[in-house]
């Protein structure tokens, strides 16, 4: 990531500058869903804030890796799980006043337990909670990040995937 500092002109007032965090890459995360086990979720230490949370899986595209790949390999790397067939449920902005990340969020059924996670080293623990349960975790401000957010509220409220 780099931080910039940008010339902005806006038509019809004074031109100004503004700080800019530029990063390099789009972010992916997936809600890995099934009828019978509920969504596989991670509880984690999140140092930056000093907050525990859940959290779905997912994390940075690497250099000409195509976004479903990367969704999939997030998911595999930090749960130990390889995630059904998934699709795109919508792409954003988590900060666009003051940063260009772009964040996409997939939905995939289901999951195959492969083995211990890769990175093991990102949760706590991993497990697989069910809708009523994330509901109250919700509420209960247990779900902090803006993917898990996004992606949970998204699915829960029964959106279809976003048309580009």
């Amino acid at each position: 990531m780099n931080l910039a500092l940008v010339d902005v002109e806006i038509p019809g007032h004074a031109r100004f500058e503004h700080h800019v965090l530029r990063m390099p890459r789009p972010s992916v995360a997936t809600v890995v869903s099934d009828p019978d086990r509920g969504v596989l979720l991670l509880w984690r230490h999140r140092f930056i804030t000093d907050t525990w949370g859940w959290e779905i899986p997912g994390g940075g595209v690497e250099e000409g890796e195509e976004l479903a790949v990367a969704a999939a390999r997030e998911v595999l790397e930090e749960t130990g799980w390889q995630p059904g067939p998934a699709h795109r449920l919508t792409t954003f902005a988590p900060g666009n006043g003051h940063s260009d990340l772009i964040f996409h969020i997939f939905q995939a059924d289901g999951a195959t337990y492969v083995g211990p996670p890769a990175d093991a080293f990102e949760s706590e623990r991993i497990e697989w909670v069910s809708w009523e349960r994330i509901q109250a975790e919700l509420v209960a401000g247990r779900v902090m990040d803006g993917f898990s957010l996004t992606g949970l509220l998204w699915v829960l409220c029964g959106l279809p995937p976003r048309v580009d």
